[in-house]
């Protein structure tokens, strides 16, 4: 675990993964902010559209400070929509409500993913907490047949849980084409522009999962050199 152990390797190809992807979702949401839509509907306008098109009608909407920090809070029914998002009348803004509001339609018809994702966010935020110092205590005290699998174990949900989130983000993201596509929100020459947003987006959460399964892989490397 010293300062120069070779499996930082793993850490810092995920950090880089991580960082491109973050560029480039902002790249992409940067380009496509400046393209405003034909129908010129807001991106608060196209969610309302969408939740009611759904049948959903206990979901508020509100507006939160930041820019892509939108979200949908599945415990108080409640779609955020970032002051960038918000009154925004590009096709970035429009793609992004969409996928919330995929969220939302997710979470009324108790789509599975989701359901899974909820039910593992207080085990992983369990394990977050433990996990590292379990680990390195058992390396510390050379307690390589307990403490340290224990740690990796621990651990471990942290990478169930950006698999999990995979799916979910991939389904609302094609909710969200298929919704604008057909309810004619957007057009036919704008949807491929709302689809690279949102792929954008998606290759965030593939770069997490790839980050975070690389350091599963680094603890169970150190765990077995120095078992050896």
């Amino acid at each position: 675990m010293g300062y120069y152990d070779s499996t930082y390797i793993l850490v810092i190809i995920g950090a880089i993964l991580a960082l491109w992807a973050s560029a480039g979702v902002k790249s992409t949401y940067s380009k496509y902010s400046k393209v405003a839509s034909k129908r010129g509907i807001t991106a608060v306008e196209a969610a309302e559209q969408i939740l009611h098109g759904a049948g959903i009608v206990d979901v508020k909407i509100e507006r939160i400070a930041g820019s892509l920090t939108d979200h949908y809070d599945s415990s108080t029914k409640t779609l955020r929509l970032s002051d960038t998002v918000y009154n925004s009348t590009s096709i970035a803004a429009i793609g992004v409500a969409a996928h919330e509001c995929g969220h939302a339609i997710q979470d009324s018809e108790e789509y599975v993913p989701l359901r899974l994702r909820h039910f593992l966010v207080p085990i992983v935020n369990f394990g977050n907490r433990l996990s590292m110092p379990i680990f390195i205590l058992g390396l510390l005290l050379s307690m390589y047949n307990t403490l340290v699998p224990i740690g990796i174990f621990l651990f471990s949900f942290a990478v169930l849980f950006q698999f999990v989130t995979l799916p979910v983000e991939f389904n609302a993201s094609a909710r969200a084409v298929a919704i604008l596509g057909e309810s004619g929100m957007v057009g036919s020459t704008e949807l491929p522009k709302v689809k690279k947003v949102l792929r954008a987006a998606a290759f965030t959460y593939l770069a997490s999962a790839a980050a975070t399964t690389l350091q599963l892989v680094r603890l169970l490397l150190i765990a077995r050199r120095r078992r050896n």
